[in-house]
């Protein structure tokens, strides 16, 4: 019979108990207007219990109730953000703690570029929480100063510039909406030089090295999603050596992240406009790494399109 007061024994029906997975602690910071609030609604649909506010004292405490019940809480998100920047002084001092004591945990760190941070404060009608009386952006730069080493330090580090609400939304649905044991996500995205690198790569590679079909008029109009300029690319001269060293040289790396902790790796594959070369680099990476297992690999082509 079973024990009232520990839960244990056989479940009704004659089932029997599973023993709770450890519950997961996921801290979601970042900069005002990069998009928390419509994180934490995410994260709520798809089951996770969040706090929002919470006093970085109080983090190692709210960790250790729900380390010790994971059935009643098994993911736990917890919003911090600098709007008391007394107590968010001591948010390192709290993960530092919490790393000490066992506790299995990771940062999400949400972004944005100042312009884009600038327009929705002003859209909102809304000051900075830091500017005082200055300007939004020079509340902007006080608050990145003072995320700077949390942001190097973070899990995952997700850059909202280009997303909109919904955008935002499913990025969030496809790190965390997943069950069972964590993945190793990656997020193999395109992009064009000439805009600019994405802030967000943990990896860069480049593909200008490649014949360019934008100098092929057959080709010219097409995209390295279509076959005929994905064959073209992959065909030319010492491609499929650079992928395949590539891939490999990301073996012990992505081994690396596992044992650390690291659930989540951005690799950028850049050309000059971000439409042939470096999507059909990118998808045939998305495609080998794909085969590796405990692997989930997301391909994005942050430019395609652009002029």
């Amino acid at each position: 019979m079973a024990d009232p007061t520990t839960g244990s024994g056989p479940e009704p029906d004659g089932m029997t108990p599973v023993k709770p997975e450890e519950a997961e602690l996921l801290v979601v910071t970042g900069m005002s207007g990069a998009g928390r609030s419509t994180a934490s609604d995410a994260l709520e649909d798809h089951g996770w219990y969040v706090v929002e506010n919470l006093p970085p004292q109080m983090l190692g405490t709210l960790a250790e109730l729900v380390s010790h019940s994971p059935r009643s809480i098994s993911k736990l998100a917890v919003v911090i953000d600098v709007r008391s920047k007394d107590l968010f002084a001591d948010i390192r001092t709290a993960l530092r703690a919490l790393a000490a004591s066992g506790v299995t945990f990771r940062v999400l760190f949400l972004d944005a570029s100042d312009n884009v941070l600038v327009r929705r404060f002003e859209q909102g009608r809304r000051p900075h929480p830091l500017q005082g009386g200055g300007r939004i952006l020079e509340g902007i730069a006080a608050e990145r100063e003072i995320l700077r080493e949390l942001k190097e330090s973070a899990d995952i580090v997700l850059d909202t510039t280009s997303l909109n609400v919904h955008g935002l939304a499913t990025a969030i649905t496809e790190l965390f909406s997943e069950t069972g044991p964590v993945a190793l996500r990656l997020n193999v995205m395109s992009f064009g030089f000439k805009y600019g690198l994405p802030v967000d790569a943990n990896f860069v590679a480049d593909a200008r090295f490649i014949p360019n079909p934008h100098w092929v008029p057959a080709l010219r109009p097409h995209t390295g999603l279509d076959e005929d300029v994905s064959d073209y690319v992959m065909a030319a001269e010492g491609v499929s050596n650079f992928v395949e060293r590539y891939v490999l040289a990301l073996e012990p790396v992505l081994d690396g992240y596992r044992r650390e902790n690291k659930h989540y790796a951005t690799i950028a594959v850049g050309c000059t406009g971000g439409k042939h070369r470096s999507v059909a680099v990118a998808v045939e990476l998305s495609r080998r790494l794909a085969q590796y297992p405990r692997v989930t690999v997301t391909t994005t082509h942050r430019d395609l399109g652009r002029e």
